[in-house]
């Protein structure tokens, strides 16, 4: 199960990331309609439909890849408090309650409104350039069946957390800049901590009051040791052993 939850999940997120390069070419699209509208009193005659077509194919197509990351909006004020046990439970019934059968009605109704849409070449009735929109039609076939093919991965996840009762880890990604920042903080604050813990233990084993700051020195105290020697050295002068003994 798990070699086929990574296989769907690197599948749709493939196609989640190239179509995000959807949004860079409707930012282009609209400033350039900007500047001809303002700057040069020309407004173009396509940016408004590159606009909602660039932005309807990236919404579609990454509807899969954001359920493979777990991103879409879940009201989790009970989903939070329970055990991962009985959220896997939970969703694993829901899935099948209304996810597949809302998915297949969208490929299922998708696949009449594109099919009529290709066989007359269906263009934008709002548009002054005329643009086609059978192809974005035919993409609500193809978000249905990535959406498909995650839900089954999100099922398999779900008996993978019900067997272990731990979910699955999600695959490394892109995150909010929000959550980098916050995991950015937590890092140096542990990473403070650490320095704080290795330098307190660095200034006992140091301090002059530890016995290890006095293994392997000589340790003298006050009339012992050294004086203690000299005056031996006194006494055994006295008894004889000096240079006037003999005389």
């Amino acid at each position: 199960m798990v070699t086929v939850i990574s296989y769907i999940d690197r599948l749709t997120a493939w196609f989640g990331k190239a179509f995000a390069w959807c949004i860079l070419i409707m930012t282009f699209g609209v400033a350039f309609e900007v500047f001809m509208r303002y700057a040069l009193n020309a407004p173009t005659a396509w940016a408004f439909d590159l606009s909602y077509t660039m932005y309807g194919a990236l919404f579609m197509m990454a509807g899969a890849y954001t359920l493979s990351r777990d991103g879409h909006v879940r009201g989790d004020f009970l989903y939070r408090l329970w055990s991962p046990r009985i959220q896997a439970r939970v969703e694993l019934v829901l899935y099948f309650v209304f996810f597949f059968p809302g998915v297949l009605a969208l490929i299922f109704a998708g696949w009449r409104y594109a099919a009529k849409s290709i066989r007359y070449g269906e263009v934008s009735i709002n548009s002054p350039a005329g643009m086609p929109v059978y192809q974005l039609k035919t993409i609500l076939v193809a978000a249905g069946i990535l959406l498909l093919l995650q839900g089954i991965a999100q099922v398999l996840r779900c008996l993978v957390c019900i067997r272990t009762g731990e979910w699955m880890k999600q695959s490394e990604d892109i995150e909010e800049m929000e959550q980098i920042l916050l995991q950015q903080a937590a890092d140096e604050k542990e990473r403070m901590e650490a320095e704080a813990l290795a330098a307190a233990d660095t200034g006992t084993g140091t301090g002059t009051g530890s016995p290890h700051s006095q293994e392997g020195r000589p340790h003298h105290e006050p009339g012992d040791g050294n004086t203690t020697d000299t005056k031996n050295d006194t006494k055994n002068d006295n008894k004889g052993g000096g240079p006037e003994a003999g005389r």
